[in-house]
């Protein structure tokens, strides 16, 4: 069920020191747009930022950008950073409205992002042709190859035990190496685990989550026809 657009999103947007408007004008310039030049980490489809702002408010040493690409669910993510951080100021943080199919419009390799984060994004599970619609196909894992860090790496979780299973084909395909796998996160013992709003859902009908890190190797992969980025 999509979240209904509340009539405050666009004045807490505007009012929002910690919102970035015009993501693609920045390209390049993300680092300059936080007061201390830290490690960089990106949150792709970030959601209502429940997670979010747990992990920035307990990381106070990166900056952590967070995109989703519906204005007013990152209007509730400002809200629940507004409770999180309550009286401390938000220098760690900033969010943008950001379509993940062109990101490679909104981020370069000078931006210094280390760490990419994707939980609970759609599987596309229901016909074969939206698979390239999937955050982790090689069609976007192409596009994050393209600004992550020489080394870096995502942080990938999901419910869904089909994406699961071809987010780690398409890891591999786009030339990453996974360092880290479980099917059962939450009884494996990996630490910290951010739980964001889907999760907490997911769990609470007894579901397993899938887990995995994923490290890009040196070498690009050759990528043709469905797998390689649209222009």
């Amino acid at each position: 069920m999509r979240m209904r657009r509340k009539p405050w999103t666009e004045p807490l947007i505007e009012s929002c020191p910690y919102y970035v408007e015009a993501p693609s004008t920045h390209r390049g310039g993300w680092r300059a747009l936080f007061p201390k030049q830290q490690p960089m980490w990106l949150e792709i489809g970030c959601g209502k930022g429940v997670a979010t702002v747990a992990m920035a408010h307990d990381n106070p040493d990166v900056n952590l950008i967070a995109i989703d690409e519906v204005r007013h669910v990152l209007a509730v993510s400002i809200k629940n950073t507004q409770a999180e951080y309550g009286g401390d100021p938000v220098d760690n943080l900033r969010y943008s409205a950001v379509d993940a199919r062109s990101i490679y419009d909104t981020f370069d390799s000078s931006d210094g992002i280390e760490r990419i984060y994707i939980n609970f994004c759609n599987p596309w599970t229901e016909k074969a042709k939206h698979h390239k619609r999937r955050l982790t196909h090689p069609r976007q894992l192409i596009q994050y190859r393209a600004f992550l860090q020489p080394g870096g790496e995502i942080y990938f979780k999901t419910d869904d035990d089909m994406l699961f299973t071809a987010s780690k084909r398409y890891f591999a395909e786009a030339n990453f190496e996974l360092t880290y796998v479980t099917d059962d996160l939450h009884a494996s013992g990996f630490s910290p685990n951010y739980v964001s709003e889907h999760e907490q859902l997911y769990t609470a009908r007894g579901c397993k989550i899938h887990f995995l890190i994923a490290r890009m190797l040196p070498q690009p992969p050759e990528m043709t026809g469905d797998a390689a980025p649209a222009e």
